[in-house]
């Protein structure tokens, strides 16, 4: 089985392959590993292989019974555990740290007949829309090597980009699947809030702003994949009303409707925003209005600047609780030096934050959230750019020496200009994705959609959220528009076999 024709196929082409015996789940492995050895090292995407323990389960596949069976999967460096492996969430302080067990996600997942053959590249903790920890180096873009693939999911949006897996596992706290699949012309859905398993023992990954799923380069793909990993899990502190159907199979069923649809190119924080990301949007804007649908320009009624200041805020407590535990189970006090700046500044942050203040904040989530299901009375979807800008460059947006002694008297400021030195901190990066923290933040659906090259021939996404369960009318639109002439995908990208 050749590179080229690997890379030809999906996920779920790959594994109808498997089961009709056209192709091993041996010689399947085997081009993966090919096509992994053949561009991890211009990418530094993938940081470790499981190939003896990937051999031996490509045994034990059941192709008539597992949906996925015999399909290689790579899964991300954080909250993603495998049993026996180490997980380092791309951070120096876990760089020896083994799962006890895996995660119920990697659990269900195996259950479905992949075969995880390894972790991708993460920032330190998940914190950036970068993928440039110290621990693993940077991982860089398939469209353009001198290009960052974005984050927290940045090294599993360069595996598939490149054709290493047809999809990959991701994780989204602020945009951490959309960000990436719009930098590296995926398709990136963030599911309703409580959709997919969590756990063991975590059941609110950020307060409920992070979710686990994928990035693929097919709608059909996470269709599929969101119908085998739904669930409604006793001990996960968030649920989800299971969809009735089947995602995959409504993709295609004729909705006789007309959609209202709201839309901006606003930044919500007041930060420009390119002619190339107002242009991805007025694209589909444009191909919506010629279908006959409703579609009406109109701000976010959230405050953009203050639903960031309250998500720093929930950073801030998550790293100092962090932070602290792990400080008791090593016998000794971390410091600066243990962890990268941003990960410092908010547990240092965060020891000033009073619990009053921390539920304060996570009630303004309650508020925003509010305020988008009143707006999603009127509207069936909110479109925005997913990012103000196509991708920046490698080391763009790392602070450099001198900005980091500058980051380093957060321990002497009071908690006020504590948090505004965290706002100021990731201003640079906000700028680049101001658009996606509200679909964490209020636990509504979102998905990227590859609609655009920019001038420099990078991809930019377009964000369309829907109100809290309607993942299917977001793949139904999204199937649609990948077998329209708007849908750019993989094709102009240099290192994925056309």
């Amino acid at each position: 089985m050749s590179s080229f024709t690997y890379t030809a196929y999906d996920a779920i082409g790959l594994a109808e392959l498997i089961r009709s015996r056209q192709v091993s789940p041996v010689e399947m492995l085997e081009a993966a590993f090919a096509r992994l050895e053949e561009v991890n090292p211009q990418l530094n995407a993938v940081i470790r292989t499981y190939e003896p323990r990937a051999r031996q389960e490509a045994g034990a596949v059941r192709p008539g019974e597992q949906p996925f069976a015999g399909v290689p999967l790579l899964l991300k460096d954080i909250s993603q555990a495998l049993e026996g492996e180490i997980l380092t969430s791309g951070s120096r302080l876990f760089s020896e740290h083994r799962a006890k067990r895996s995660s119920n996600f990697v659990t269900r997942l195996q259950q479905a007949g992949f075969i995880v053959i390894g972790h991708t590249n993460t920032p330190e903790f998940g914190l950036k829309n970068i993928t440039e920890p110290r621990l693993h180096g940077p991982s860089r873009n398939p469209w353009n090597v001198n290009h960052s693939p974005g984050g927290s999911s940045g090294g599993a949006a360069a595996a598939v980009a490149s054709g290493i897996v047809p999809l990959a596992g991701a994780s989204d706290g602020g945009g951490s699947i959309r960000i990436p699949a719009s930098f590296s012309g995926l398709f990136g859905l963030k599911p309703t809030r409580g959709r997919t398993p969590v756990g063991p023992g975590v059941g609110r990954q950020w307060q409920g702003a992070s979710i686990d799923f994928a990035l693929s380069r097919s709608v059909r793909d996470s269709a599929a994949l969101l119908d085998t990993l739904q669930i409604i899990q006793p001990e996960a502190a968030f649920h989800a009303p299971l969809f009735p159907g089947s995602y995959l199979a409504d993709m295609n069923y004729p909705h006789q409707r007309t959609w209202r649809i709201a839309y901006t190119v606003d930044s919500p924080v007041g930060t420009p925003v390119s002619e190339d990301a107002k242009e991805a949007v007025m694209k589909l804007v444009r191909f919506l209005e010629a279908q006959g649908h409703h579609v009406e320009e109109k701000l976010s009624p959230v405050n953009g600047v203050r639903l960031m200041e309250n998500y720093y805020m929930m950073n801030s407590g998550e790293m100092a609780a962090m932070i602290s535990t792990m400080e008791r189970s090593m016998g000794r006090a971390l410091t600066a030096e243990d962890m990268e700046i941003e990960s410092w500044v908010l547990a240092e942050a965060g020891k000033k934050v009073s619990a009053a203040e921390f539920v304060h904040s996570l009630a303004e989530w309650d508020i925003a959230a509010a305020q988008m299901s009143t707006l999603f009375e009127r509207f069936d979807f909110y479109i925005s750019p997913v990012n103000a800008f196509a991708a920046p460059q490698v080391g763009e947006l790392t602070p450099h020496a001198e900005r980091i002694q500058q980051l380093m008297a957060v321990s002497e400021l009071d908690k006020t200009a504590q948090q505004e030195l965290i706002y100021d901190m990731f201003k640079p990066s906000l700028t680049y994705t101001p658009f996606t923290q509200l679909a964490n933040l209020t636990g509504q659906p979102a998905i990227s959609v590859p609609l655009h090259l920019s001038g420099d021939g990078l991809p930019m996404g377009v964000q369309v959220m829907a109100t809290k369960g309607r993942e299917d009318w977001l793949l139904h639109l999204s199937g649609q528009l990948e077998d329209s002439e708007l849908w750019v995908g993989m094709q102009g990208n240099p290192m994925f076999p056309q």
